[in-house]
């Protein structure tokens, strides 16, 4: 083999390791779409009505639990993740503005954050209104309070403590 096609095979091969190990949990912005993944896979959709660009605590909500490793582990075993943003300085494609705003109607919302779990038949199963301190385990204990998880393959069992299970040791 020649070396620049080792070096393509290898650069596909990191990128696509990175990308399938990456523990990246995606945000869809399409809640049909987002359904659709949920019956497919048989998992719950978490909704975050949020005001991304201007609401503080739904800020905070996303940098110390949502956007967390711990967090992110246990979305992509559990969750189809739906962002409904209602933000006042990005733009936002009008299709999503009003499906956005159905949904805030749908689903009785009027304040942000707001997290809403419903399962794929579009049934509420709970629903956090405001800010949760706690970080990722406070989250996902709240969480398994509204529908029992699929078992993990992580070693680490729904509802442990799931901060502990990803902290890395200091050197």
């Amino acid at each position: 083999m020649k070396p620049f096609s080792k070096l393509f095979v290898t650069a596909l091969l990191l990128a696509f390791v990175s990308t399938a190990f990456s523990g990246e949990s995606k945000w869809h912005t399409d809640y049909a779409k987002a359904l659709e993944e949920a019956k497919a896979q048989n998992k719950v959709v978490l909704l975050d009505f949020t005001g991304s660009d201007w609401c503080g605590w739904c800020m905070k909500l996303k940098d110390e639990s949502l956007d967390k490793p711990a967090f992110k582990h246990y979305a992509q075993n559990n969750l189809v993740l739906v962002e409904v943003d209602f933000p006042h300085n990005k733009s936002q494609q009008e299709k999503v503005k009003e499906q956005n705003q159905q949904l805030a109607k749908q689903f009785n919302v009027h304040g942000y954050p707001c997290l809403v779990l419903i399962d794929k038949d579009q049934r509420v199963l709970g629903r956090q209104g405001g800010y949760l301190a706690g970080g990722p385990s406070a989250l996902i204990a709240k969480l398994n309070t509204f529908y029992t998880p699929a078992p993990t393959t992580s070693g680490a069992k729904p509802g442990s403590d799931f901060d502990s299970f990803f902290k890395k040791p200091n050197p």
